[in-house]
């Protein structure tokens, strides 16, 4: 059975004020295009279908014209909401859509509710485990506890029910989820993932990501929430993002991934198919002189550009200056060059947060203020209250 799997769309999104609706657009068009040339007997879409909790018109309009396209492909679509997109919302018609082979799971209720597909190698089952918040799914899962690992564990325990008690023996499975899996100690092909500077943090209690462990036992799991096309095992894969939506992924090659599960228990073999790419992503760094007068940048001026300025001090008007030689510079920083006569011990504001979470500065700003570090409790109070600010801003965008 082929599967054609996609995910992290963002219809809506912006990169840098620049409108990217004709190119999701075309994406949409190349998807469904490539899905009838390539035969595909499923399509598999991994979360985040919007960039916005409540997306724009215009963003609503693009994926009213994709449900047409895909309903026309007449092979059944199984869909789920990710952690940009409001589950209520998507999940608006779920019921009528069905009719018409597209297959919505927003609810964690449904994750055990298969969709049911044949071949000639017998039944596969498709289930879709929407994003799931763990503060907000604990008590209807029956999970342990408040975290990713252990409310996906309790949607695995309900699918592997499913499958051995109301499913024929021998069904293939495979499982589409939005979440940041890494691969668990102890696989042979253990290897990092990479993460991407426009990926929504997922922290809660300072973990964002679960083992792959957790998804043992099933034939194929199509992932979304990174935005990298990567391996997590031979047989956990994430799609990534059919764009490039921050400068961070300037070197993915943006495609989605077609997936052929095999009949006799071995991983399913996978090709990774280009997407169109609107615009090259490149970042540039120098002296502002050089960067206007070198032959060698000729070739950027079609190019969305980040630059980065090394000069002692940021040159006037340096933007306005770049766009006359660059018209797509979107992207401006200033990072001085080291001069050794200039050298100082003391990093700079930007420096000092680079890379550091938001618990990490509050318990530097306690130490800073007070001379001491945070006691075990108070850090735990600092979690907390970290926390309870990513959950509410997470909710007053979804619920």
């Amino acid at each position: 059975m082929r599967f054609l799997h996609t995910s992290d769309w963002h219809l809506g999104r912006r990169f840098h004020g620049e409108d990217l609706l004709p190119a999701q657009r075309a994406f949409l068009d190349h998807l469904v295009g490539t899905a009838r040339t390539e035969d595909a007997d499923a399509i598999l879409i991994a979360g985040d279908i919007y960039d916005r909790a409540i997306p724009s018109l215009d963003a609503v309009r693009l994926f009213n014209r994709a449900l047409h396209q895909l309903a026309d492909l007449d092979v059944p679509i199984i869909m789920i909401s990710g952690n940009h997109d409001s589950a209520h919302r998507l999940g608006v018609g779920s019921g009528l859509f069905a009719r018409a082979g597209i297959h919505l799971r927003t609810d964690p209720a449904t994750c055990d509710t298969p969709v049911l597909l044949n071949d000639a190698d017998g039944p596969v089952a498709v289930y879709g485990i929407p994003y799931l918040e763990p503060s907000m799914v604990r008590t209807q899962l029956e999970a342990e506890a408040t975290s990713h690992h252990a409310v996906l564990t309790a949607a695995l325990d309900k699918i592997h029910a499913d499958l051995a008690n109301n499913q024929p023996a021998g069904t293939r499975s495979v499982v589409i989820a939005h979440a940041f899996v890494t691969p668990s100690t102890g696989h042979s092909e253990e290897q990092q993932v990479e993460e991407s500077d426009s990926e929504r943090d997922l922290s809660v209690g300072g973990v964002a990501h679960v083992g792959s462990d957790v998804f043992d036992g099933i034939d194929y799991v199509a992932l979304g929430h990174l935005h990298g096309p990567q391996k997590v095992t031979d047989r956990v894969h994430y799609s990534g993002s059919p764009l490039a939506y921050s400068f961070s992924e300037a070197t993915h090659t943006k495609s989605f991934t077609l997936v052929d599960l095999t009949s006799s228990g071995t991983a399913p073999t996978l090709r990774r198919l280009p997407c169109p790419t609107p615009h090259r992503l490149k970042r540039i760094e120098g002296l502002l002189a050089d960067l206007l007068t070198h032959p060698a940048h000729e070739p950027l001026k079609d190019a969305w550009l980040e630059v980065t300025l090394t000069d002692p001090a940021l040159p006037f008007e340096a933007m306005a200056r770049l766009r006359r030689r660059f018209p797509h510079t979107l992207s401006l920083k200033h990072q001085r060059a080291f001069i050794p006569a200039q050298a100082t011990d003391t990093p700079t504001y930007t420096e000092r947060l680079r890379g550091r979470s938001e618990l990490d500065i509050a318990n530097d700003f306690i130490t800073d203020m007070r001379g001491t570090a945070p006691t075990p409790d108070e850090h735990a109070l600092l979690q907390k209250a970290v926390d309870a600010a990513r959950l509410n801003e997470l909710q007053k965008e979804t619920v």
